[in-house]
């Protein structure tokens, strides 16, 4: 058997806390010469096993724990890795034609995430070890899971912090072409090859129709309507009107095909959030009775945290303004540096300004495809609240 090296972890740090990652600083030493990108043991001062990891000396987070055992980075480990994920999807009834198969983390795979749309798979490799063994999880995912196409879409600011360059592409198969969906029963067609991320925004798709269950007979706006899954959920429900901003023009044309593919009456617009939101407020119009903000992560990083929560404030206060009395406020946040008490406070914080009174009706959170772990916040990023105005009392 080869002898892995290892890496003895200072006392009080973070894995012995639950957590599974090793930063820099908190390596005591190194014990042989691990290669970037390989797979090493952690112990303790005493040289007690903590498990296996994965191994970056470029990145800050420079090990990754991937088992509490001695593991390899093989196709059996992909393979079980997998059928894991697939069992606990399946489980709690998720639709795995569509959905999150891995979530990082959360199933075992550090840095991996996996999107299934039918026999496609789109994935994201975003640590030096689960890069270098793409391949491998591709050969997993035919043998496993069955699909017939792998896409790859690294092209995630966050390889950057891996030393890994941005790189799009087939891993398996061909281009598939447009690929269709039909979340909620709507019909959404998408490029899974150079379009959206990895797809589709697939940890809203309950949070659309729990917002829709609002919108009958409403006025609604969507603001960062992307290509329009809020939107066109509120007129399937029978909205009163509905209108869509956001700032690509790509979005906005597949929002507009999208509507008019399931027969929906929706109008969008091209416009920055920000500007149109003020236009609106200046108008001392009140115009709205449901409202969704579910703008991009304004903090990329946790020193961006208090610039970020500004700019979101701004947002809301103008949002709130246009709002009818007893209107909802649908609002999200999918920044983990961005704790739910802070972005909670910073909508109270505009609701003051905006001199209104909110009720929370509902805290929404990302689908269950996505599985949070306590022990790893950064399992958990997307936040959501449902705020009514009230009328003056």
């Amino acid at each position: 058997m080869v002898r892995m090296a290892s890496l003895i972890i200072r006392p009080r740090a973070r894995i012995f806390h639950g957590h599974d990652w090793v930063y820099q600083t908190e390596i005591e030493r190194t014990i042989g010469d691990p290669e970037p990108g390989s797979v090493v043991t952690l112990k303790d001062r005493r040289q007690r096993p903590l498990g296996t990891a994965i191994y970056n000396p470029q990145s800050v987070i420079c090990a990754r724990r991937i088992s509490r055992r001695r593991e390899s980075l093989d196709l059996d480990f992909f393979a079980r890795r997998l059928r894991r994920a697939r069992n606990l999807r399946e489980s709690l009834g998720i639709d795995l034609s569509l959905c999150r198969l891995v979530w990082c983390e959360a199933d075992g795979l550090p840095g991996v995430v996996v999107d299934l749309y039918g026999p496609h798979a789109v994935i994201q490799t975003n640590t030096l070890a689960m890069d270098l063994a793409r391949e491998t999880i591709s050969r997993a995912l035919v043998a496993e899971i069955g699909v017939e196409t792998v896409i790859e879409r690294n092209d995630s600011p966050s390889r950057k912090s891996e030393g890994l360059p941005m790189r799009s592409g087939l891993l398996v198969g061909s281009d598939p072409g447009p690929v269709a969906i039909r979340p909620g029963g709507i019909e959404y067609h998408l490029n899974l090859l150079d379009g959206q991320k990895t797809g589709f925004y697939l940890d809203q798709v309950d949070n659309f129709e729990a917002v829709a269950n609002l919108a009958k007979g409403a006025r609604v706006l969507d603001c960062f309507c992307n290509q329009g899954g809020f939107a066109l959920a509120c007129a399937k429900a029978g909205a009163a009107s509905v209108h869509g901003i956001d700032i690509s023009t790509e979005a906005i044309e597949a929002a507009r095909a999208n509507a008019t593919r399931n027969g929906l009456q929706a109008t969008f617009e091209v416009a920055n959030a920000f500007d149109t939101l003020r236009t609106l407020a200046d108008s001392g119009e009140q115009p709205y009775d449901l409202i969704i903000l579910d703008p991009p992560p304004f903090a990329r990083a946790r020193k961006n945290a208090n610039e970020a929560l500004r700019g979101y404030k701004e947002i809301h206060l103008r949002a709130l303004k246009i709002l009818a009395p007893g209107g909802i406020l649908a609002t999200y946040c999918c920044s983990h540096h961005i704790t739910a008490e802070e972005y909670l406070a910073m909508a109270v914080d505009a609701a003051v300004d905006a001199k209104k009174t909110l009720r929370l009706a509902a805290r929404h959170s990302q689908r269950a495809d996505h599985p949070i772990l306590p022990s790893i916040p950064e399992t958990e990023y997307l936040k959501g609240f449902l705020f009514q105005s009230i009328a003056a009392w």
